[in-house]
């Protein structure tokens, strides 16, 4: 079987004069490699495509793949992780991983929070900031937690990002909308533990390959996974796989949340436990980090005794499996 590989490679774009945090959701090359021969040990022949540019070129040049492996996160626009799996639609090329349904809606956090909300699964409060006028509508009750609407990889969240009073949130939400160029989500802090939950499968067919807990240590920015602390995870984070109650508690979370909002084959849900003690959903990764090492979704795997290949082999498995179902391979 012909796999194509669609990614975004960071150095590309640092090379046009993206900064680090603007290209911090992009692939190095290290990942990519790994990728390929992954596929290639587990018994796939690949072709590396790139980014939907190439990907364009590619398509009206009359190539074609019999699976896509996508792991594109965009650069313009809020559905700019589905553009290439809406293109792939469009050619009827089949591809790993969630759809453009999917991955426009999860993009945007407040409207994924919305969908998970009505769900029943819990979340915390939340208010979206259009503008700096908007801040004085907030009635969530302090202390609250400010991000970008629309990001991911820790970008736009800092030591800052937990706020205390009215003060605070007007600076922070200005700084946002002006340094992002896009909404604010302000939503109650959860001050308890935080978990990631690693997933692959789709539907009822999805299972959960691990749930770790994020420790920030005493070097750590604290409070939060922040940008900082996850770009230095070797040195400020400790990660310890759950067990027990609290496995149970943010795997149904994570499995309720992955279900809701249809992802497939395979990523992370992030969750986290407020005053309560009650785990919540904080948000979905569909196209989570594959890098062998260093990304958390292989991580975890490892951390419960699933090594990289046979991780790819599950998502591949799932793919497969799920498009035959499909009639589409």
């Amino acid at each position: 079987m012909k796999i194509g590989i669609t990614y975004d490679l960071q150095s590309d774009y640092l090379k046009e004069g993206f900064t680090k945090e603007e290209a911090a959701e992009f692939d190095k090359e290290d990942t990519i490699d790994a990728i390929e021969n992954t596929l290639k040990e587990i018994g796939f022949e690949t072709i590396r495509i790139g980014n939907v540019k190439e990907l364009t070129r590619r398509l009206a040049h009359g190539d074609t793949w019999d699976l896509v492996f996508n792991i594109c996160e965009g650069m313009y626009g809020v559905g700019r992780e589905a553009q290439v799996p809406a293109l792939l639609d469009a050619w009827k090329i089949p591809y790993v991983f969630s759809g453009p349904l999917t991955l426009a809606l999860t993009l945007d956090k407040a409207t994924t929070k919305r969908v998970i909300r009505d769900a029943g699964v819990p979340t915390a409060p939340f208010f979206v900031v259009e503008k700096n006028e908007d801040v004085d509508k907030v009635n969530i009750q302090y202390p609250l937690f400010a991000k970008p609407v629309a990001e991911g990889t820790g970008k736009g969240i800092y030591a800052g990002s937990v706020i205390n009073n009215i003060e605070q949130l007007r600076e922070r939400c200005n700084l946002l909308l002006s340094k992002f160029n896009q909404p604010v989500l302000v939503e109650k802090y959860l001050s308890g533990r935080e978990f990631t939950v690693g997933i692959v499968g789709s539907g009822v067919n999805a299972k959960v390959v691990g749930a770790m807990e994020i420790i920030l240590n005493n070097k750590a920015e604290q409070g939060v996974y922040s940008f900082h602390n996850k770009d230095n995870y070797l040195e400020l984070v400790d990660y310890h796989l759950a067990t027990g109650k609290i496995a149970e508690e943010c795997e149904k979370v994570a499995l309720d949340s992955w279900r809701v909002l249809n992802c497939i084959d395979g990523g992370r849900v992030d969750v986290r436990y407020d005053d309560n003690n009650i785990c919540n959903f904080i948000e979905v990764n569909p196209l989570a980090g594959m890098h062998p090492v260093h990304s958390d979704l292989p991580i975890l795997s490892r951390l419960n005794g699933i090594n990289y290949n046979q991780l790819f082999q599950m998502i591949m498995n799932s793919a497969i499996e799920r498009l035959k179902s499909e009639g589409k391979i």
